[in-house]
């Protein structure tokens, strides 16, 4: 009996203490909060490194689909009248060569046949053409006749001269607006490499400067890479480019851009056309059609044909070829600078009875300008 009353005692003193330390642990682990705030958990510092509580920053919420594309800086093309600055200065240092030689024969004590001649070879080396040339000679030895000729005599009848020759009468604005409603229709054509559709996108950059409305139509489908160019001009300035799939019909992509352009209300349609070697007939036939083809919606008011100034004589035949074919209306001479051949300026015009009317003066996406006579004949003379 005794024994089972000290095993009853050793049970409950047994299952106190351990009621006992489960209190106990119950409190260990209970931390309460201090009043009106709230529990900030700061990590221990690592070996003995005391380092300030860090703020959690906001998550940054992306929302989910695409992302939009960012808005692309349109160029702020440059005006006409720097241009005309720039037009001065590079033809002086480019053309130069050719005034001052002509000047230093014609300033020589005395003009004799093999002066004239030398006079003659000079001209002809400058791609002014042989007709321009002998009358150019003509006039001078009528004007010059008495020997000893001063340098400011001679420089003076060559430069009144060489204006009469360029002819500053012609009319070389640029027919860019249409009637009626339509836009102005500018169709630009002429061989691969003589820089054609940079051209186009030169001449948006002018009449956006203007603030002018464009649309320029990617005509030339047979080759990708100028598709894509003429794209990216558009792009710099804010300029839809129409096109089509390589190796559309031509006509079809010029149709589109015209139509466009005329619903839409804009001031001028561009369309830069197919530069396969001019000897193809069924290429050039193909150049007619693209312009019979617009002009079922509007007459095209400008047919532009670039030229290499650099070609000569290659460059005529191709002047000859494509006014036959697309009635040209205006000449582009590129790559003017650098070169003392711009006696081509004389010769194509008297070619084709059109004037030049936009010369191109280096690689720049504004070295393009408007031809001006007076100032291209000074930049002749140096």
């Amino acid at each position: 009996m005794g024994d089972w009353i000290y095993l009853i005692v050793g049970i409950a003193v047994l299952g106190v203490a351990a009621l006992a330390g489960l209190v106990t642990s119950g409190r260990r682990r209970r931390i309460e909060p201090p009043r009106g705030g709230t529990d900030v958990i700061t990590p221990p510092p690592a070996d003995g490194d005391v380092e300030a509580p860090v703020e959690e920053t906001p998550a940054v919420v992306v929302p989910e689909g695409p992302t939009a594309p960012a808005t692309p800086t349109l160029e702020r093309p440059e005006g006409t009248a720097s241009r005309l600055v720039r037009l001065r200065q590079r033809l002086a240092g480019s053309q130069g060569g050719l005034g001052r030689g002509l000047l230093a024969l014609l300033s020589r004590d005395r003009l004799d046949e093999d002066t004239w001649e030398s006079i003659e070879d000079t001209l002809l080396t400058a791609d002014i053409g042989v007709a321009p040339t002998q009358q150019l000679v003509e006039r001078l030895r009528t004007r010059l006749r008495v020997d000893g000729a001063s340098a400011a005599d001679a420089r003076t009848v060559l430069r009144e001269e060489l204006l009469e020759l360029v002819d500053p009468t012609m009319d070389r604005r640029l027919q860019v607006s249409g009637e009626d409603g339509r836009p102005g229709v500018v169709l630009v054509v002429g061989v691969n490499g003589a820089g054609k559709t940079t051209t186009v996108g030169k001449i948006a950059r002018i009449l956006v400067a203007e603030d002018r409305t464009v649309v320029l139509g990617a005509a030339d489908t047979f080759r990708a890479a100028a598709v894509e160019q003429l794209a990216t001009w558009g792009e710099r300035v804010g300029v839809e480019v129409v096109r089509g799939p390589e190796g559309t019909d031509p006509a079809s992509v010029a149709f589109e851009a015209v139509k466009q352009g005329t619903e839409r209300g804009v001031d001028t349609v561009i369309v830069d056309t197919a530069g396969r070697l001019q000897n193809k007939a069924g290429l050039m036939d193909e150049l007619g059609k693209v312009k019979r083809v617009i002009e079922k919606q509007a007459p095209v008011t400008e047919v532009l044909l670039v030229l290499d100034a650099t070609t000569g004589q290659n460059g005529m035949i191709q002047a000859r070829v494509f006014s036959e074919i697309v009635n040209v209306t205006g000449i582009v001479l590129t790559k003017l600078d650098g070169s003392a051949k711009g006696g081509i300026v004389v010769a194509v015009q008297r070619e084709l009875g059109v004037p030049v009317k936009l010369v191109g003066l280096g690689e720049g996406a504004d070295d393009l300008a408007p031809f001006d006579a007076g100032a291209f004949v000074d930049a002749l003379l140096g």
